[in-house]
């Protein structure tokens, strides 16, 4: 990079940094840091929806797979996330937005408190919430990881520079600064992978054009869609986890369709998502599955390909957005994680362990959100600078097989818990289907030495766990049904399409003594 391609960096941080300081003066309470306070338009929380849902890691790990593999890349990964998408914007995007329209909550899981119980909402957000800072941690080393082929910069430097930009626009900004910095993010993303695309499919010309290239031994099976260990049973297995994950399991996905004005409007976010997930990722690989033609990978798993490719192919100045580009995805998914997770300690986890957190009004309510969003992030960081060690493995493990792995058993009872039929499933099938899931997680990958385990295909690590949640959580609830009036009250709130019906009472915080309202605004 030379002094062009800094000032196109600079000025990016610049730009979300001021808009985190412009989306400062639309948030009075908690209900604005966390949910927009029902108000944003629909169209931006599909965008930002999209845009949160991926991260450097598409240009690091699955940039591995797509110089390897090809368009199983695709195929495996983006599809499936499509395809669960759309199917929830039906079954999940509406119901998630009743949350906050019906029950006024402002933190995702905080209906599982009345929806379940207290130790099922504990558990369940203490796990999302340690999973979260992996996850995280893992995306920080990622971008983190290209800041250091572009500017020689060290992995931690690049982790403290990401982060502490991030940092600044989310905490002070809310859910506005990550959705709007995340609408930028995503012009530029634009500019900057059709430039990349438009670039590779030129220099394949000068070889004899596309038609003869996909011909050439170096891209043999990359038209095949599943190769390597990403083969049918992982499709099927990854369709299910991202169904569940992408509709509200990953819970800043979940706060973007609460934000919404209406079940409708959260509807309409979901199909635009959807179709930007079926769309824009087949841009964005084209020029990786192309790689092998233009670059040689130094890394086994190809994962510095991508990288090697804009430096090499790119001129001055363009090389800057695409990098640009990079940290756009990075900084839209780690940003509304740590809102997302700073909603979840403050709302559910806080009330619990401190009788004075049950009775904040607004401004301290306000001020321990922003607190908990630095906290977060300077976890994740920590974190981040030991994605590679011999525990973690590498960035690709990291996101696919401890996130898909865990993702289901924390998932299935918030997401389930939403609808109808599965209404006589109460704490006791949510906690045994949760806790039996992470059991199946660790037994599926690990001895009992903790030392991982090679005898076990990837699709059964990361598929095992949430089958066995999905089993015990409907098995349980029609063993031993738990419904009860309260809990049915509550299902019912959020499954009546009717969006002017009369909102419910507002619940009290997670511990509070019943009768405590929330002093949530709407």
């Amino acid at each position: 990079m030379n002094g062009l391609d800094w000032a196109v960096l600079v000025a990016y941080f610049g730009v979300m940094t001021a808009i985190g300081v412009w989306s400062h003066k639309r948030v009075d309470n908690v209900s604005d840091f966390f949910t927009a306070g029902g108000k944003m338009p629909w169209w931006l929380s599909g965008i930002s929806h999209h845009m949160s849902g991926y991260s450097a890691v598409m240009f690091t790990g699955y940039a591995g797979i797509a110089y390897t593999y090809g368009i199983t890349s695709y195929v495996t990964w983006a599809l499936p996330i499509a395809i669960g998408v759309a199917i929830g914007a039906k079954a999940f995007a509406p119901r998630l937005n009743r949350l906050r329209s019906r029950l006024h909550v402002a933190s995702p899981l905080e209906y599982l408190k009345d929806r379940y119980n207290v130790p099922t909402q504990q558990a369940l957000a203490w796990s999302g919430i340690l999973l979260k800072i992996v996850d995280v941690g893992a995306k920080w080393a990622a971008i983190s990881t290209l800041l250091t082929v572009f500017t020689g910069v060290t992995l931690t430097q690049g982790i403290i520079i990401t982060g502490g930009i991030t940092a600044v626009y989310c905490t002070i900004g809310g859910l506005w600064a990550d959705a709007l910095t995340e609408l930028g993010q995503f012009v530029i993303q634009l500019l900057a992978g059709v430039s990349m695309l438009v670039i590779a499919l030129n220099k394949i010309s000068d070889q004899g054009g596309l038609s003869k290239a996909l011909d050439s031994p170096k891209l043999d099976g990359h038209a095949d869609g599943f190769a390597g260990p990403y083969l049918t049973v992982f499709f099927i297995a990854y369709l299910f986890i991202k169904l569940f994950e992408y509709n509200g399991g990953m819970w800043n996905q979940a706060q973007r369709y609460m934000a919404t004005s209406s079940a409708k409007q959260a509807t309409r976010s979901a199909f635009l998502s959807a179709g930007l997930w079926f769309v824009w990722p087949v841009i964005l690989f084209i020029p990786m599955w192309l790689s092998p033609l233009l670059v040689t990978a130094k890394k086994p798993d190809g994962s510095d390909a991508y990288g090697l490719m804009t430096e090499q192919l790119l001129p001055h100045g363009l090389l800057g957005l695409v990098v640009v580009g990079f940290f756009s995805h990075t900084m839209a998914m780690c940003s509304s994680d740590a809102n997302a997770i700073a909603a979840v300690f403050t709302r559910d986890v806080m009330p619990v362990l401190s009788k004075a957190a049950r009775a904040w009004d607004t401004r301290t309510g306000l001020i321990a959100g922003r607190v908990t969003t630095v906290a977060f992030l300077g976890f994740s960081m920590a974190v981040a600078t030991q994605v590679n060690s011999p525990t973690f493995k590498d960035i690709i493990t990291v996101v696919i097989k401890w996130v898909a792995g865990l993702m289901g058993p924390i998932a299935i009872p918030f997401i389930l818990g939403l609808l109808r039929p599965f209404r006589k499933s109460g704490p006791t099938a949510a906690l045994t289907s949760w806790a039996c899931g992470l059991l199946a997680f660790f037994f599926v990958n690990y001895n009992l030495d903790f030392s991982q385990r090679t005898d076990v295909k990837l699709e059964y690590q990361v598929s095992v766990p949430m089958f066995i949640s999905l089993v015990l959580y409907i098995l349980i609830g029609l063993l031993k049904p738990e419904d009860t009036p309260e809990r049915d009250a509550i299902i019912e709130k959020i499954n009546t399409d009717d969006d002017g019906a009369a909102s419910a009472a507002v619940p009290a915080p997670a511990g509070a003594p019943d009768g405590v309202a929330t002093p949530v605004k709407d």
